[in-house]
């Protein structure tokens, strides 16, 4: 009985382990995606404000 404890405690810690490591991953590529995404939005934003003088023109 008492291995079979420490055996599930092993496997629950493992699973945090892994869960953990994929998490902090994601954060950090979910943090690279959303500057990208903002840089881009900008750099269209003003590419777009750039078009619109030069057809009013």
């Amino acid at each position: 009985m008492f291995w079979k404890i420490v055996g599930v405690l092993i496997v629950v810690w493992l699973a945090f382990t892994v869960i953990g490591a994929v998490v902090k991953g994601l954060f950090w590529l979910a943090v690279i995606g959303g500057v990208l995404f903002l840089g881009t939005a900008a750099y269209g934003a003003i590419k777009g404000r750039d078009e619109t003088k030069r057809l009013r023109s």
